[in-house]
């Protein structure tokens, strides 16, 4: 069953690269702060690469104005995700967080079965939006589908709160 609206992230652990390899709680992410999580099923993979990602690097200034963190989280390692931030000019207060062992994409409940494809455990394209750690907004992507998810369609939920 997946996290719904009015729960608090559960604790995780995730990396990114911040000076080397940077371990990070969930807490540490989403304590204290408004964030807006956005999961792709992999770095480098087409509809992310293409749409997801930019959708949000485009959206930036957007979110900062709201005082709105975002965070990219995909089930790849730190390295990976470091190296897709950087193909993409992302900005450097965009977090790109590393799920690699899906302990968060699993305590969310928001894990995609990917095996038929090759990929293993990945996450459901989602995005959600937090409060001190509390979800206020969550759009769960239907399979093959890109649209509630991306960064537009997130602004528009927030505005509308």
């Amino acid at each position: 069953m997946s996290i719904t609206l009015g729960e608090r992230i559960p604790h995780a652990n995730l990396n990114r690269i911040k000076n080397g390899v940077d371990s990070v709680s969930s807490e540490q992410v989403f304590d204290d702060h408004k964030v807006v999580l956005f999961a792709v099923p992999g770095a480098f993979t087409p509809t992310c690469s293409e749409q997801h990602l930019p959708g949000y690097i485009q959206q930036m200034k957007s979110f900062r104005e709201l005082g709105i963190q975002v965070a990219c989280l995909a089930v790849n390692d730190a390295f990976v995700m470091d190296a897709w931030a950087r193909s993409q000019d992302a900005p450097e207060d965009l977090i790109m967080l590393a799920d690699g062992n899906a302990e968060l994409t699993r305590a969310l409940g928001l894990e995609l079965d990917g095996t038929g494809f090759g990929m293993g455990v990945r996450a459901q394209r989602f995005a959600l939006y937090a409060e001190n750690g509390v979800v206020k907004i969550l759009h769960v992507e239907a399979p093959g589908e890109f649209r509630v998810s991306s960064a537009q369609a997130m602004l528009e939920a927030i505005n509308a709160r």
